[in-house]
Parts: C-alpha cells; structure tokens; sequence
C-alpha cells in the first residue's frame, strides 16, 4: 500500500522550516555587497577566530559545560528515585516535574529574577536574619542556575526512560550472587544507563551553549555568550553576515559534538556490563 503523499506535508514543512533557514545563513555567510553585485568572501569567518570573539566561545562552553555537569549530578539521583520500582505514584511524580516545563521560558526565567533580585524574596529573608543583602544576580552564578533549572528536566528524563526499562531480574541476581547497593550501581545500573545519560548531556548541553535569554536577564548584560552575540548582529548590530557565520561555525561544532556523542552512544548501546 502506497502511502507515500502522506510525507509531502512533511517534506514541504521541512524545506520551508528548515532547509530554506539553514540555505539563507549559509549564503549570508559567505556573500557581501558591492556595487558590482553580490560577492563571495570568507571575512566573517576568520573575523570570528578573533580574541575577542574566541573568548566568548570560550566563555560560553565553559558555562554550557558547568550547567551540565551540575544538571548531571542533581538529574541522576532524581531519575533513579523516579525509577524505583517501589516508588508508589510515580506517574503523578513524574507529572509534577514535567508541569513547569509547560511554562513559557521567558516566564520561568523572570520568576528567577525575582527570587534572586536586590530587593527579592531571597533577600528579603536574609534580612530577616539580620544577613546584608547579597548580589544575586548579574553574575555567571545566576546564569548557571537559570541554565540548570530550564533544563534539568531535558537531563532527567531521558536517564529516567533507560532506568525505568532495565530488568529488574538483573538487580536481583547481583544481590543473591553477595553484591551490595555500591557494587550494583558500579556493574549493572550505571553501564546500563549510559545512552540515557549521553542522551540527557546532549540534550542539556546544546540549548545551553546556544542560550541568549538567560544570560541576557539574570547576567544582565554583564557579559556575551555566543547566543547573545549571534542576537546582536542580527537585531542591533544589523551584520547579517558575521551572524549568520558566526551561527554556521556553532552548527558545526554542534553537529561534531552529536556526531562524537551519537558514535559513543552507538558503542555502549545494549548497556554492556563492566
């Protein structure tokens, strides 16, 4: 049965979404004007391997890197307790923490800046204890934090799906063969959780090397990630080129970075015990 037409939306939508984006950045970032016509120039690619521009790719995966590894530590113990086949509600659970997710990310992080503001809430309490108000906000801390909690859900549940899926019969045989809790996490549950926990890194760690509204709220302006520097040649700086190259390279590095995770990922598929 021939069901092919059904695709053709699909393909229309990817062409105009997709593919007619990704055309246009490639052209913009390789074309200039001139009064002769268009003209081809690698400019604002080697504009982009300035120091200037290479710390602030610099300072972006540093803080892209810390998000999730700080998403990594806190997200795991929450999958595992998400998992536990004892756990009583677990649907209602796992509701509850996908719930704020249906939140609009700009309100989420507003609600941040709240909390962490001069005269927030934060604040407000420590000044109840007689405590000086602190600067919250403004700094890469801020920034971290807002990264971490938009994001730790995209980290949680996908270690949670692989850990929800793992045969229970294995943790019974280690435990009747004299292994102990440390024993079978170490040789059963965190092998077998790799996918889920490169999936999580992926996840987590894209969106937050790219990110420009958090940063650009709770850091204040304080300091370029390479979201916000691709925001402002396109919306205030009006070099088209030099964002559309500086959003090419990123693609790039993005691609080579799933590709490393993909092929890993590939190789541990299966959950193969230590």
């Amino acid at each position: 049965m021939k069901l092919k037409w059904i695709s053709y939306p699909y393909i229309v939508w990817m062409i105009i979404f997709i593919l007619l984006p990704l055309f246009l950045i490639l052209f913009y970032s390789v074309t200039y004007n001139t009064s002769e016509g268009l003209g081809f120039t690698l400019e604002y690619f080697q504009r982009f391997f300035e120091p200037i521009y290479i710390n602030v790719l610099w300072r972006s995966f540093k803080l892209a890197l810390v998000s999730t590894g700080v998403c990594l530590l806190l997200g795991y113990p929450m999958a595992m307790i998400l998992a536990d086949k004892e756990l009583k509600n677990r649907n209602v659970m796992v509701l509850l923490f996908i719930i704020p997710m249906w939140m609009n990310f700009l309100l989420r992080t507003y609600a941040w800046m709240t909390l962490l503001e001069r005269n927030g809430i934060l604040n407000s309490l420590l000044g109840l204890l007689n405590i000086a108000p602190k600067d919250f906000l403004y700094n890469e801390g801020a920034v971290i934090l807002g990264m971490v909690y938009n994001f730790l859900p995209f980290m949680v549940l996908p270690i949670y799906s692989v850990l929800i899926k793992i045969d229970k019969n294995l943790l019974e045989a280690a435990g009747d063969l004299g292994a102990n809790s440390a024993t079978t996490f170490r040789k059963i549950i965190l092998p077998l959780s790799i996918p889920g926990v490169l999936s999580g890194v992926t996840m987590v760690f894209m969106p937050a090397v790219t990110t420009f509204v958090i940063p650009r709220l709770l850091g204040g302006g304080q300091f370029t990630l390479i979201g916000n520097l691709i925001e402002q040649q396109f919306l205030f700086v009006g070099d088209w080129g030099f964002g559309s190259a500086v959003s090419v390279i990123m693609l790039i590095l993005i691609l080579i970075s799933m590709g490393v995770m993909g092929k890993y990922e590939k190789e541990q598929e299966g959950g193969g015990l230590w």
